[in-house]
């Protein structure tokens, strides 16, 4: 990679980011590279950390973030800065794609980026030179007219074709722009550029999954491409994890072990009671719809259906009987099936750390997430980062579990969030798209000014209000989110997420929409996300800026 150079590293603030920078730190150890470590958690701090490094580095990795703007417009950086970008933002901006000096995009060769052919969207400067050549003046009069005619004939063509290869360059640009959505793992890539340097181990690996893991808890990637690059894990995984059964006793107290599995999509149930995981869970909340008073007995009536003793179920899964829990997962299974409840059981892995640990990958996932948006201690933005990022390391249990119990905090917040927005019929049909805004003074509605807990607020509520609204119409629609963000100084966040339907492709089109209707009513915004998605707006600008929406998508 590279050697005798100190690398600046801008890590973007989600999970995936995380694990990609575990798995590249590891790396660089290897190869003794020196380098920076700067959390970003958005464009304009992005920026500041450019300009403050710019003179000693010339070297940047930029871990999901970078990919979906003209990098080199936005940061004007010397021609001797290099970028090397590993994000999972789609679509990547043409001009990333396409240089080829400063800007080394770090993508898996099988994943297919549909950009735009070169002649379809740059033009060389040269054919536009207008050919003025000066006439001799020795030639006849009617003959110089004629090829100034000519001229002015070849000219006019020649405008015209530029105008009509300019609104086609339009045309393309718009369709590829259009819809937002994710590639494969930024932390899936890095473990692939490892395993290419033969220095792939079984903490990289586990990373990895984590990484990929949290795209599918954050929804920004289909069921397809989960499944699929499951697969492809499993290899390694078998690759790296097959001792066979007799080393099984021995096993020494700080080794480390990844099993796949077919694991219950409870969360967080083997650290919490069956019961708190039933009820805090979108998927069981939304089929069994726990808000209402009928949705509490179908609860009771799905327990009895399992035979399991509320005493039971309600206590930490670490006590329940043995003989309970070796057939739990069927148990489960066979009376969801009855319930409606069909994918009650996913593909995943856990890990085992020595001999009484152990953790599946969506459980991580919450903790690391939860530790980097903590909103219990005020302090500096980055200590959560670094405490998240240090949860990933198996010497940190104290803070993977501390992460556990904020996971558990959280899920409680917006399943209650959800509740209420339910019965209090806060969620309204705009026209083309269903609309939901929570009112300072809510209930934890700190915690959702932060954009993780306010997209996984967003998808639990679609879920939700999709599993209790009788009007097939609005079963159909996006749904915009409002919250919050600085009562002071009178600003809201907002997020755009596609519909809740069987067949979505994750794609969202709120990016370009939110940016038109703000341009067109000239609402003060800030597009300061990674993900276009997710906007900062003037509460007071609020009501022209959902009214240009709606006329907009309409």
């Amino acid at each position: 990679l590279l050697f005798l150079q100190r690398v600046l590293l801008l890590v973007a603030s989600d999970v995936d980011a995380l694990c990609a920078c575990k798995i590249l730190q590891a790396l660089f150890q290897c190869d003794h590279v020196q380098y920076t470590l700067v959390p970003v958690s958005g464009w304009q701090e992005l920026e500041t950390a450019f300009l403050e490094h710019k003179d000693q580095f010339k070297y940047f990795v930029l871990i999901n973030c970078g990919a979906n703007v003209d990098l080199l417009e936005i940061l004007q950086p010397e021609e001797d800065t290099f970028f090397f970008v590993c994000d999972s933002h789609r679509p990547i901006n043409v001009v990333n794609v396409y240089n080829d000096t400063q800007i080394k995009l770090l993508v898996k060769q099988d994943d297919d980026l549909d950009v735009p052919a070169y002649d379809d969207i740059f033009r060389d400067e040269e054919d536009e030179e207008e050919d003025s050549e000066n006439e001799s003046d020795g030639s006849e009069p009617s003959e110089k007219r004629r090829r100034f005619e000519e001229d002015v004939i070849e000219r006019t063509m020649k405008r015209r074709q530029k105008r009509e290869w300019e609104a086609r360059r339009r045309e393309i640009l718009f369709d590829y722009e259009q819809y937002e959505y994710h590639g494969t793992s930024s932390a899936m890539v890095m473990f692939d550029l490892a395993w290419i340097m033969s220095k792939d181990l079984n903490d990289m690996l586990w990373w990895a999954i984590v990484g990929l893991t949290d795209q599918w808890i954050q929804d920004k990637i289909t069921q397809m491409k989960y499944v699929t690059d499951i697969g492809i894990l499993q290899r390694h995984v078998s690759r790296h994890n097959h001792r066979n059964e007799d080393e099984e006793n021995s096993l020494s107290i700080d080794c480390m072990r990844i099993a796949f599995e077919y694991d219950l999509r409870l969360a967080l149930y083997q650290h919490w009671s069956l019961y708190e995981s039933l009820c805090n869970t979108s998927y069981t909340s939304a089929s069994l719809k726990l808000w209402s008073v009928q949705g509490q007995k179908r609860l009771q009536e799905f327990l009895a259906d399992m035979g399991l003793p509320l005493k039971q179920v309600k206590q930490k899964f670490n006590s329940m009987d043995m003989s309970l829990k070796e057939n739990l997962r069927e148990m489960i299974e066979e009376s969801a099936n009855k319930f409606g409840m069909k994918d009650l059981r996913v593909q995943t892995f856990s890990i085992h750390f020595g001999f009484k640990n152990k953790f599946s990958a969506s459980d991580i996932v919450y903790a690391t997430a939860s530790l980097m948006e903590n909103m219990e201690k005020e302090g500096p933005e980055t200590t959560n980062f670094i405490k998240a990022l240090d949860s990933l390391s198996r010497g940190n249990l104290d803070k993977l579990h501390q992460g556990l119990d904020l996971a558990k905090k959280q899920l409680r917040a917006i399943q209650q969030t959800v509740a209420s927005c339910i019965c209090t019929n806060l969620v309204i049909s705009q026209g083309p798209f269903l609309y939901c805004s929570l009112m300072e003074g809510t209930p934890d509605v700190k915690l959702f000014s932060k954009p993780v807990s306010l997209c996984l607020l967003s998808k639990y509520l679609l879920k939700s209000f999709v599993c209790s609204t009788k009007n097939k119409r609005c079963k159909l629609l996006p749904l915009i989110m409002a919250a919050p963000m600085d009562v002071e100084q009178g600003t809201v966040i907002m997020v755009g997420i596609p519909p809740e339907t069987e067949s979505s492709d994750k794609k969202n089109f709120f990016g370009r929409a939110f940016e038109k209707a703000a341009d067109s009513t000239s609402s003060r915004t800030l597009h300061n996300h990674f993900d276009m998605s997710i906007i900062e707006l003037k509460t007071e600008d609020r009501s022209k800026f959902l009214d240009a929406l709606i006329s907009l998508l309409s």
